[in-house]
């Protein structure tokens, strides 16, 4: 590859791409994401490429291997272009019948397609899955459609189109403009507006500033930004370095979790790919931005999601927040002017860009634009990568693409927002997923992660997990945070061991509240938030221990509207939000 100097350089390839492009090839597409790769698709994958090579079909049959296309619990995930056969489920064995049957001669093979349970019948084409059909893909739109390790697919795709907009003309003012105009906000779980903190950092004095994204993704069953930097990582590369010129930046971090290979292994590829051909570097496309991108990885501490926990471990220091003010847009990393922005939040801005700010601001509420990513898992029988417009309620979600609770059992909460958010039980299940509406119910946004549970499962149990999992990931710097969190889950185990007395609950709500408000980083202000929303909506589970009785299965109490700790009605969800852990 050439080095591209201009930006009539950069058209001329995507259009040189595109009229390469072969037609008349029939595509086979197996979704290479780490679910399906689990599943046995690599084996899938190279049988295939195995029966075209000994066939010599290279010129007649084209193989693709994508990111993650989000059904993961149908994987190995198999479509074919152009007829947009879709195949789930499919095995090693399954390879020759895919290209001697349907390939070679049209043939459906109906034991490898989707039923539809309400309708019982087949589903032929991708777009007719109901786990599809109610979403709407902005940033996961190219997931399952190009190459994550092929800088040529992504651009004859249309990638890097917003970057050449935004050097053809717009100031960095404008971008920010746009950014903010577009509603944009947060996506890592402090829901900050985007475009007001990059203005923040463009106003700084410093003559070194960073862009950082943050990809620490901490949160127990969560893989959302795992799966875009697997799936499209020239999407967030295309969006820091419109960042990066919007803030005045020419150096940037890819903070992303060591436990992430295949995330790691593609962002470095795309960063290598985006240098060779002079998108990254010195006098990006000649337009005299200057901007270099390498790879931290994170040891797997969740703390480091906090903005201030991260820059210390780019630093080389051990990752533990630190009091703020000044916050990173002032002081941030090695005492400069930071703005850290989640994988997820810059996969938007070539979107915005692309699109423009008045399009983007039309998805989404009042007060959320855009869509959102979640993980959602759990008792729900299809999980998987899941994208939605802002203000999609929890029963769409859960029972239109979800399809419904597992094993015919009856759905008795979901736990939105990661361990930092709150369960939100059956009456509320018409709740629009956007900031406001969640925090009014006790819960968060935050990163992504969606837990569904059903009525066998004990909410004190689910608070404990989540409480241990905080206790444990606290790094122990603040006394209200290590030793809250701990006190928190001693009175839990002793209530489950049915050595609970009744002031214990009066002792969680108080510990919960003083972890929350004195706390020195997100970690602890929002840690009690489980304990919080089980004790106000399932309070009848946890008096059921106090008498030694297990809780009955399936019933959900009224909210608890008076409580005795002040907190607790208002405080539940709102740390997370001003906290700002990861942007």
């Amino acid at each position: 590859m050439g080095r591209l100097n201009s930006i009539k350089d950069l058209r001329n390839l995507r259009e040189g791409l595109k009229k390469g492009q072969k037609t008349g090839v029939s595509t086979v597409v197996v979704c290479g994401g780490t679910g399906c790769e689990t599943f046995g698709g690599h084996e899938l994958y190279e049988s295939l490429n195995n029966i075209i090579k000994d066939r010599e079909l290279e010129g007649k049959i084209s193989l693709k291997k994508t990111g993650c296309q989000g059904f993961c619990e149908r994987g190995p995930l198999v479509t074919l272009w152009p007829s947009n056969i879709f195949y789930q489920k499919v095995k090693e064995s399954d390879a020759t019948k895919i290209i001697d049957e349907t390939v070679t001669n049209g043939k459906v093979l109906e034991n490898l397609l989707f039923t539809d349970p309400l309708t019982n019948k087949k589903v032929t084409h991708q777009s007719e899955v109901p786990f599809y059909k109610k979403q709407h893909r902005l940033v996961l739109r190219l997931n399952g459609v190009i190459d994550p390790t092929s800088i040529h697919d992504y651009i004859a795709a249309g990638g890097y189109t917003s970057l050449e907009r935004v050097l053809d003309g717009m100031s960095p003012e404008q971008v920010i403009k746009e950014v903010a105009d577009s509603g944009l906000r947060g996506r890592g779980g402090a829901g900050f507006p985007t475009g007001k903190k990059w203005e923040f950092v463009r106003k700084a004095t410093g003559d070194i500033k960073y862009i950082i994204c943050n990809g620490d993704e901490g949160d127990p069953g969560a893989f959302m930004d795992r799966s875009v930097l697997e799936g499209n990582p020239h999407l967030v590369v295309e969006g820091m370095i419109i960042a990066a010129y919007a803030i005045g930046s020419r150096k940037g971090y890819f903070y992303v979790r060591a436990e992430y290979p295949m995330a790691v292994k593609h962002v470095q590829r795309a960063i290598d790919q985006a240098s060779e051909l002079g998108l990254l570097g010195e006098d990006i496309l000649g337009k005299g931005l200057d901007l270099d991108l390498e790879i931290k990885k994170g040891a797997g501490a969740f703390v480091c999601g906090e903005e201030t926990a991260l820059i210390a471990s780019i630093e080389g220091k051990r990752g533990m927040p630190r009091i703020r003010p000044p916050y990173p847009a002032i002081s941030g990393l090695w005492g400069k002017p930071t703005c850290i922005n989640n994988v997820e939040t810059l996969a938007n801005v070539p979107i915005i860009i692309e699109k423009g700010a008045q399009w983007y601001s039309n998805i989404g509420t009042q007060g959320s634009k855009g869509t959102k990513v979640f993980a959602l898992a759990g008792n729900v029988k299809n999980t998987g990568l899941v994208e939605v417009p802002m203000g999609t309620t929890l029963r769409e979600i859960i029972f239109d693409i979800g399809g419904g609770i597992a094993k015919g059992r009856k759905f008795k909460a979901a736990q939105v927002g990661g361990p930092s958010g709150g369960c939100i039980p059956a009456e509320y299940l018409d709740t629009p997923i956007d900031y406001e509406s969640l925090q009014k119910v006790g819960a968060i946004m935050g990163s992504g992660g969606l837990i569904v549970v059903d009525d066998k499962t004990s909410m004190v149990e689910f608070a404990r997990y989540f409480m241990n999992f905080v206790q444990d990931e606290s790094c122990g710097k603040c006394v209200p945070c290590r030793i809250g969190t701990r006190r928190m889950l001693e009175t839990l185990n002793r209530l489950l061991k049915g050595e609970g007395k009744e002031s214990d609950l009066d002792l969680l709500m108080e510990l919960a509240a003083h972890t929350k408000e004195t706390s020195l980083c997100g970690l602890g202000q929002t840690a009690p938030n489980p304990v919080l929303s089980t004790l106000r909506y399932f309070r009848h589970e946890y008096e059921a221990l106090l008498k030694k009785a297990p809780p009955s299965e399936g019933t959900v109490t009224e909210p608890q509207e008076k409580v005795k700790v002040r907190h607790s009605e208002s405080a539940v969800g709102t740390a997370g939000t001003e906290a700002g852990q990861c942007g």
